[in-house]
C-alpha cells in the first residue's frame, strides 16, 4: 500500500515496530476449544447470560470447521450461539449452510517431513471435496465453497499437486492408476 501511495510511509514506519506474525487458525486447531471458552465467557457476562455447558458436538462442530474467516469468524459465531442460547447450553452456531470439511490434520498420518504432511494433507482435502462434489470446481456446490478458497486459487493448488480426474475409476484407484488430465 505504501508503494501504492494508499498509505502515508511516514505512519507505516511508525507503526512497523514489531511485527508478529501468527498462523491462520486452521492451523492451529490446539487453540480452537480455548477460544470457543473465553468467547463464550465473554460474551455471556456481557449478555447477562449463564452458559453451563457446551454439547460434545457443538464444540466437535467447531473444532473441525476450517475456518476460511479466521478468529473473527469463531468470535462472531460464538456471539450468535450465546445470543440463542436458552437452556444453558450452547447451540450448534454453524447453519447447515457452512461447509464442514474436517481438518485434514485429524484423519492424516503426517509423516516425518513438515513439508510432506502439509501436501500430503492439502492433496488428500482437496480429493475428497472434489469426490464429493462430482470433480465440481466453482459455484456453491463446489469444491472451491466447501474449502473455502476462491475457485482460481483451488484450480491453481490442483495444477501444483498435480491432481487430474480420475476417466472411470474410483477415487481409491486414483493414487496407484494413472488418471486423465483434468479438463478446466
Amino acid at each position: 500500500m505504501v508503494t501504492r501511495k494508499a498509505f502515508r510511509d511516514d505512519l507505516y514506519c511508525r507503526l512497523n515496530v514489531f511485527s508478529v506474525v501468527l498462523p491462520p487458525l486452521r492451523n492451529r486447531p490446539g487453540d480452537i476449544p480455548q477460544l470457543i471458552s473465553h468467547f463464550v465467557n465473554a460474551f455471556a457476562k456481557r449478555m447477562d447470560k449463564t452458559i453451563r455447558s457446551i454439547p460434545p458436538e457443538t464444540m466437535d462442530a467447531l473444532s473441525t470447521y476450517t475456518w476460511p474467516g479466521n478468529v473473527r469468524e469463531l468470535q462472531n459465531l460464538i456471539e450468535r450461539a450465546v445470543i440463542r442460547s436458552n437452556n444453558g447450553m450452547l447451540p450448534d452456531p454453524l447453519p447447515s449452510l457452512y461447509p464442514r470439511t474436517p481438518l485434514c490434520h485429524q484423519e492424516a498420518k503426517i509423516p516425518s517431513s513438515r513439508s510432506g504432511a502439509l501436501t500430503d494433507c492439502t492433496r488428500s482435502l482437496i480429493l475428497r471435496n472434489l469426490e464429493e462434489t462430482g470433480w465440481v470446481i466453482g459455484g456453491p456446490d463446489g469444491a472451491a465453497f466447501r474449502l473455502g478458497l476462491p475457485r482460481t486459487r483451488l484450480i491453481s493448488k490442483i495444477k501444483k499437486l498435480g491432481i487430474s480426474r480420475p476417466r472411470g475409476r474410483n477415487l481409491e484407484n486414483l493414487v496407484a492408476e494413472e488418471t486423465e488430465p483434468m479438463v478446466q
